[in-house]
């Protein structure tokens, strides 16, 4: 299924890779458990009608011997949402399976249909293959697992080439329904990932939401104050912005905002936060800083914002500064310092920077 991302957009971005991954193995994590279950109870009435049917020159007790273990390996599966574990614990099924259709395959190959569960195989797990790699080797572990028993039972090349001409259709028909199961499932969790990005994000701005970033914050917050690093809050506002909607309408103001928001985004780091808190108010999260660097990134995004033109002039901002002192310090009370910073910056006469404890120029 990762197939997919070679031919869309991000599809060299491993984040997104991983992401998917994870939630392929959240969706179908449920259906892969209940296919080993079933895999596990079928295999089990297999072996209990054979031994009515026609005896087998292999005792029952090693021929039960992979039930145990997939029974083990079906029950394992139902709590695993990690997606290389849960391929690992589908591929350990699938060789059970072909382990046990070998143990009862042997010696009574003539006229039996043991052969059938193999080429069924491929089929039957083409849906649970959450990457290229496991539906590989599952193919691989299915064409190759039934071999032993035909060349101990005596088939003929016949016999043999038949059997790959069979496994190659088998696998085949496989391929083209995980194919179609790979689009399926890609398209909704596109759709899916574009739902919470909506929900999540500003619709003019592109910037993460109030609560959304408010989520994100008090998370990211509660790791720095763990590591013990530094982490400040910067809180801006655009200065006069009432009047650009008052005396030239509000597509200009929306136009200042959005021209706003892509000038904080280019000043993002990995690791930054930034949200649209109100009208025309913005948060920026920044780890790792003191106040002395968040004070020069401050003074760059201020000077920064100046190239915006806004109608009657260049667009200034005010911003307020708080560093968080303390290793519980809420993220509530370190966004209403930086606030409280902010107005004072108002105060003071606008398109400038003051701190808790300083002012900036």
């Amino acid at each position: 299924m990762h197939a997919l991302f070679a031919t869309r957009k991000h599809a060299e971005d491993p984040e997104q890779r991983r992401e998917y991954a994870r939630y392929l193995a959240r969706q179908m994590g449920p259906m892969i458990h209940a296919l080993m279950l079933m895999a596990t109870l079928s295999y089990t009435v297999a072996i209990i009608a054979s031994s009515f049917v026609r005896p087998s020159s292999v005792p029952l007790l090693l021929r039960l011997a992979p039930l145990p273990l997939l029974v083990m390996v079906a029950s394992a599966a139902k709590y695993v949402r990690r997606p290389r574990l849960l391929s690992l614990l589908a591929l350990s099924c699938v060789l059970l399976l072909e382990i046990g259709i070998n143990l009862n395959g042997i010696g009574r190959l003539h006229g039996q249909p043991w052969v059938l569960p193999g080429l069924l195989l491929p089929v039957v797990s083409s849906v649970i293959w959450l990457g290229r790699w496991d539906f590989a080797v599952a193919m691989a572990l299915c064409a190759f697992g039934p071999l032993p028993m035909l060349l101990l039972g005596g088939a003929d090349g016949v016999q043999i080439f038949q059997y790959f001409v069979y496994m190659a259709i088998s696998i085949s028909l496989a391929a083209v329904l995980r194919s179609f199961m790979a689009s399926t499932l890609f398209a909704q969790f596109r759709l899916e990932r574009q739902l919470r990005e909506q929900a999540s994000t500003d619709g003019l701005t592109g910037l993460l939401m109030r609560n959304r970033f408010l989520e994100l914050a008090r998370l990211a917050l509660a790791k720095l104050q763990r590591q013990q690093q530094s982490v400040c809050i910067l809180f801006l506002d655009a200065d006069h912005f009432k009047r650009i909607n008052d005396d030239h309408g509000h597509a200009a103001g929306d136009a200042a905002l959005v021209a706003l928001a892509a000038t904080l985004h280019a000043q993002m780091r990995q690791g930054d936060l930034i949200g649209r808190i109100g009208g025309e108010e913005f948060a920026l999260l920044l780890p790792g800083l003191d106040l002395q660097h968040a004070g020069a990134r401050a003074e760059r995004l201020r000077l920064a914002v100046h190239e915006i033109q806004r109608p009657d002039g260049p667009l200034t901002i005010s911003i307020g500064i708080a560093e968080c002192r303390r290793p519980d310090e809420p993220l509530e009370t370190l966004l209403a310092r930086a606030d409280q910073a902010m107005r004072q910056a108002k105060r003071d006469g606008r398109d400038r920077i003051v701190s808790a404890i300083d002012n900036w120029r």
